[in-house]
C-alpha cells in the first residue's frame, strides 16, 4: 500500500474538495466542500457522537429514495452553520446538478457541523449561505492541504490546535481509499503513555517526520482548560462501486480509526459523524477486496487525524503539537 499522489482526499479520481474560511474581526471559523463526480456518487453515513449536527443523513438510509449525493458539507459554526450548505445546493441548482423531478433538480447535499462557537470572539460569527458558495468555488480537484483552514480554521483538539487533515492509500490492485478530516475533539490526540501524536502510528513509510517527544516535554504537558462542546467529522471515499449499505459500513468501519487516533472518541460532547463516498469509477469489489477497502478506511481517517494536528497553527489557548513538542520532530 502506497499513498496517492497527493496523499489527500482528492486522489480518489472525480472528486474536489474547497474551502473557505474566516479569521479576524469576531470569527474563527470556515467550510469545506466535498463535490462528487458528475452524476453523483453513492454515499453513506455513521454518527457515533451523541451530540451531533447534521443535515440530510436520513437520505443515506439504504431503505430510502436517493441513491447519490452531489456534494457533502463540513463546517463550523455548531447548528447556526448548517445553513452554509444552502450556498451549495444554490451553486449545483444553477448548475442543474441534482435528484431529477417535476420542473427541475434538487441537490442532495449532506452535511454536518462542529462546534467552534465564540472561538473567534463574537459567538454569532459562523458559516452562512455565501460560505458554502465561496467553498464551492474553490473546490478542486488538486486541493490536498491540511491544517488551520476550511471547516477546521476555529477546531480544537485535547487542548491543542486541531484543523482539517487529509490521506490517502492506493492498494496493490489500483484500487483508491482517502479520508479527510476535520478534527475538533473532546479527547485527547496522543497516546496515553508519553505524548506521540497516535495517529501517526498508521502512517505509511515516511509519511511522519516526528516520533515521541521526551519524557520531559510529554510530563510538563497538563492544558489548563479542554473546551466542553467538540466534534471530529469527515468523509472516507473510494473509487469503488459500492452500495448504500456498505458506503455505510466503510462509514463505521472508518469511526474505528477516529478512536484510533483520538482518546476517548463518541463522548457526549462530541458528535462524531462520518460520511462514505463510493464514485463507482471501478467495479464492484469481491467480499476480500471490499474487506481491505474497510481496513484501509480506517487506516487513512488516522492518518488524516494525524496530518490535520501536525499542520496546524497554534495559537492563543490551543498551541500547535509542535510548539509543545518540538523534540518530536528531532525523534523521528
Amino acid at each position: 500500500m502506497k499513498p496517492g499522489a497527493l496523499n489527500a482526499l482528492t486522489d480518489v479520481a472525480g472528486i474536489r474538495v474547497g474551502h473557505t474560511e474566516r479569521v479576524g474581526d469576531g470569527y474563527r471559523t470556515g467550510t469545506t466542500v466535498v463535490l462528487a463526480p458528475e452524476g453523483g456518487a453513492v454515499a453513506g453515513v455513521d454518527v457515533r457522537g451523541a451530540a451531533p449536527g447534521t443535515r440530510e443523513t436520513e437520505l443515506l438510509d439504504p431503505r430510502n429514495l436517493v441513491e447519490r449525493v452531489h456534494a457533502i458539507v463540513l463546517t463550523g459554526g455548531s447548528a447556526y452553520g448548517l445553513s452554509a450548505a444552502c450556498g451549495v445546493m444554490d451553486r449545483l441548482a444553477d448548475a442543474g446538478i441534482g435528484f431529477p423531478v417535476e420542473g427541475g433538480v434538487v441537490p442532495i447535499v449532506p452535511s454536518a457541523v462542529i462546534y467552534d462557537l465564540g472561538r473567534g470572539g463574537d459567538f454569532r460569527a459562523t458559516p452562512a449561505a455565501a460560505f458554502g458558495a465561496a467553498a464551492y468555488d474553490a473546490a478542486s480537484p488538486l486541493e490536498a492541504r491540511s491544517g488551520s483552514l476550511g471547516a477546521g480554521a476555529g477546531a480544537v483538539a485535547g487542548g491543542l490546535a486541531g484543523g482539517l487533515g487529509t490521506a490517502s492509500a492506493v492498494l496493490s490492485n489500483g484500487v483508491t481509499v482517502a479520508a479527510l478530516a476535520v478534527v475538533n475533539a473532546a479527547g485527547s490526540v496522543l497516546d496515553p503513555v508519553g505524548a506521540l501524536l497516535a495517529g501517526t502510528r498508521y502512517g505509511l513509510p515516511g509519511e511522519f517526520a516526528v516520533g515521541a517527544p521526551s519524557r520531559a516535554e510529554a510530563d510538563a504537558w497538563n492544558p489548563a482548560r479542554v473546551t466542553s462542546f467538540n466534534t471530529t467529522i469527515g468523509v472516507v471515499a473510494t473509487d469503488l462501486t459500492l452500495s448504500k449499505a456498505q458506503c455505510g459500513k466503510l462509514a463505521g468501519v472508518a469511526h474505528d480509526g477516529l478512536a484510533r487516533a483520538i482518546r476517548p472518541a463518541h463522548t457526549m460532547v462530541d458528535g462524531d459523524t462520518i460520511f462514505a463516498m463510493a464514485t463507482c469509477g471501478q467495479p464492484a469489489p469481491d467480499a476480500a477486496g471490499l474487506q481491505d477497502v474497510l481496513a484501509a478506511g480506517a487506516d487513512v481517517f488516522s492518518r488524516a487525524v494525524a496530518h490535520a494536528i501536525l499542520a496546524a497553527t497554534g495559537r492563543e489557548g490551543a498551541p500547535a503539537y509542535l510548539d509543545v513538542f518540538p523534540s518530536a520532530r528531532s525523534r523521528a
